[in-house]
């Protein structure tokens, strides 16, 4: 494609060199530049990609789209430089272009919110596939193109990485992409010139505060998404969430709202509760499904709304959710031999927490004890893990702190940290096990017949991340030996 072709509709400051040369690639990492490639300067959080022209220049770079030109562009020769306001701000732009506009050939879904946005995706994605959809799928977890699993690092991947991968879905027939958005990713522009046919909001609380400063800027990256959704899509509100409607006060899509609590065009109560799963009424009609907890009916009904406004039968859709599993670390369940139950969920941020041992309670009903393992995860936001502690502590009979991903920090400062949050009645009920593994074994032998065991923090993550090198840990597998043991 032509340089001067991709770059239509970005406002250019200044040219230096040939634009008609012919571009084969587009990145902005240095390291993936091959010839006849154009390197995309960013000015990253952590990186200036600037300071990189000149090696991606040696790797075969025959164009930089930049914010300012280097005073040496000229001995470069035949390299073309082009100047911009905002390199991050015209990045996804281009990887449109180049890709071919994928998402004008694809039916694109964005997913944001605090909580549950893994779930209601990935059974977006499980539920269109059982309906007979070529469907691709963009999340925490994993990436996938109609059966294919791709590893993903990040929520949303940068603009060059995500137009390739729907460009692929794109070209593999897929009629559906699922995707989850998450703040940062909205805030850097990795989803610019994408063109989604709805958005789903799941509910916002603290998190990320490491990232957006305040819980204002952090709301703001959310409603930003739904601001720029297009009028031809349909925007879809959690209204039990006291800033639900606020993120669609500037959209021009079509709203629809859901709840558990008040009226609304998609509503469900519960029937009936067990560890197995529960019984629905949603929009009137009854319903199994194999997903626990208040908050999951609320993932539900995102995702039954979602499949009407893309113009599913009711009836149908109810059936297909009834054969839905739970998404891996997600109130995942396992029963012990010893006759308690262990659940794994991801939960790693208070509200989270409190849904989920929420949900326990509810299925519990009195009859038996509650035993927390969490943790909180090191470089993140400090100011939500003593809240944590007082959560776990609060809805819990005993409480195991413990390291989750201490990342650069000191596991134990970690701990002290959650610590500060418990007065002394609370810090009597709570043990501090640094080593993950000691902590979950632990936890199964204070358990009794028909106590439940909360692993929360780490879900469907198989390592821990401790000074820049991901180990291997997996909760399931060590509850799983654990239950062998004792």
């Amino acid at each position: 494609m032509k340089l001067s072709k991709l770059l239509d509709g970005i406002k250019v400051i200044a040219v230096k060199g040939d634009i008609d040369c012919d571009i084969e690639g587009v990145n902005i990492d240095s390291r993936r530049i091959g010839r006849n490639h154009l390197f995309i300067a960013v000015k990253g959080t952590q990186v200036d990609g600037h300071t990189y022209i000149g090696k991606a220049i040696e790797k075969g770079a025959s164009a930089i789209l930049c914010e300012v030109i280097p005073e040496d562009a000229d001995s470069y020769g035949n390299v073309a430089f082009v100047q911009t306001d905002s390199t991050e701000l015209n990045v996804g732009q281009i990887a449109t272009a180049f890709y071919g506009n994928p998402t004008q050939k694809l039916h694109l879904i964005g997913v944001t919110g605090t909580n549950g946005k893994t779930t209601i995706a990935t059974t977006l994605y499980n539920l269109f596939r059982q309906m007979g959809h070529h469907t691709g799928l963009l999340s925490t977890v994993v990436n996938c193109i109609d059966g294919e699993a791709i590893p993903t690092e990040h929520t949303t991947p940068d603009p060059i990485t995500l137009n390739a991968l729907l460009a692929r879905m794109a070209e593999a027939g897929c009629e559906y992409v699922f995707m989850e958005v998450s703040s940062h990713s909205i805030v850097q522009n990795r989803i610019g010139g994408l063109h989604f046919a709805g958005g789903l909001f799941t509910n916002i609380t603290r998190d990320h505060l490491d990232y957006h400063k305040t819980f204002e800027n952090y709301l703001k990256a959310k409603k930003q998404f739904f601001d720029q959704l297009p009028k031809d899509a349909f925007a879809i509100t959690n209204i039990d969430d006291r800033n639900g409607m606020v993120m669609l006060q500037n959209t021009k899509a079509e709203i629809k709202t859901y709840s558990i609590m008040k009226p609304a065009d998609f509503k469900a109560k519960i029937i009936e509760c067990h560890f197995e799963g529960m019984y629905l009424d949603i929009n009137g009609e009854e319903v199994g499904v194999q997903f626990i907890g208040k908050f999951n009916v609320s993932n539900l009904l995102a995702v039954y709304g979602t499949a009407i406004m893309l113009g599913k039968a009711p009836h149908d859709v109810l059936v297909a959710l009834s054969m839905m599993k739970p998404v891996s670390g997600r109130f995942e369940s396992m029963r012990a031999p010893k006759g308690y139950t262990a659940i794994v969920d991801y939960a790693h941020t208070p509200d989270a927490l409190e849904n989920v041992l929420k949900a326990i309670h509810g299925v519990l009903d009195g009859k038996g004890q509650v035993i927390t393992v969490c943790g909180a995860g090191g470089n993140r936001d400090r100011g939500k893990r003593p809240i944590m502690a007082q959560e776990a502590a609060r809805q819990s009979d005993r409480v195991i702190i413990t390291s989750d991903n201490p990342r650069f920090e000191e596991p134990e400062d970690i701990i002290r940290d959650m610590m500060a949050g418990l007065d002394e009645q609370q810090r009597t009920k709570t043990l501090t096990i640094t080593d993950r593994r000691e902590a979950i074994r632990t936890a199964c032998m204070l358990a009794q017949k028909g106590d439940v065991i909360l692993v929360a923090g780490k879900g469907h993550e198989n390592y821990q991340d401790i000074k820049g090198v991901k180990h291997h840990f997996d909760d399931k597998e060590v509850l799983a030996e654990a239950f062998k043991n004792n």
